[in-house]
């Protein structure tokens, strides 16, 4: 018999495995099993954390694996895809507040002196963003409205944003579904609506009923 779905979550810039902790375990309630991919975000290049994100993939050794990333994880979960997806069992993707266009944010720190160091090799995926998505998954994008962060310091932000990344930096022609909702971009992973939300998409690939 096929065993449950599982589910790899992948923590976004400066963060690490411990922020992904309270929507893996709200995504254990819903029946998935769950593993949190670690990597260093600013000291290594999203092509080297792509190479590693596909291995540690590949050897989980499941029917259907779906895949969650927030923020810079978002970026690295489609990029693997692109270059290694053929090769992974089925499954779905969400993206939390991605820059899939680009992050105004990450331009503005990377001109400032000083500050880039800050972003080391994350900048090379947060400046340009993504060019395109797999098209062998349906990807879906969650945005925060609640306009809470340290990002609006840094650069104007076209509202409405999650105080980071905004709305409309986390579109792109070929997600299955968008969804908007009231949290900040730190909130998008410990959120019960986002986990609720993320839920269903991986079911369904639609974040409403």
């Amino acid at each position: 018999m096929p065993g449950r779905p599982r589910v790899v979550l992948v923590h976004g810039l400066w963060y690490g495995r411990p922020s992904l902790w309270p929507l893996a375990r709200r995504l254990r309630s819903h029946g998935f099993d769950v593993d949190c991919f670690g990597y260093a975000t600013v000291r290594r290049s999203l092509q080297q954390s792509s190479v590693r994100l596909a291995e540690w993939a590949r050897d989980l050794n499941v029917d259907t694996l779906h895949f969650v990333g927030h923020s810079l994880g978002g970026l690295l979960i489609l990029r693997m895809l692109l270059e290694s997806g053929p090769s992974l069992p089925p499954g779905r993707v969400v993206v939390l507040g991605s820059p899939l266009t680009g992050s105004a944010v990450a331009r503005r720190i990377s001109g400032v002196p000083g500050l880039r160091q800050a972003l080391g090799h994350a900048a090379e995926a947060l400046d340009p963003g993504i060019e395109c998505l797999p098209a062998q998954r349906e990807v879906g994008a969650i945005a925060g409205t609640a306009t809470l962060g340290l990002g609006r310091l840094f650069a104007h932000l076209e509202p409405p944003h999650d105080g980071t990344v905004s709305v409309a930096e986390t579109r792109s022609d070929g997600l299955a579904d968008h969804l908007e909702l009231p949290v900040s971009h730190t909130g998008l992973v410990l959120s019960k609506a986002v986990a609720d939300a993320v839920a269903r998409f991986l079911r369904h690939g639609r974040f409403r009923d």
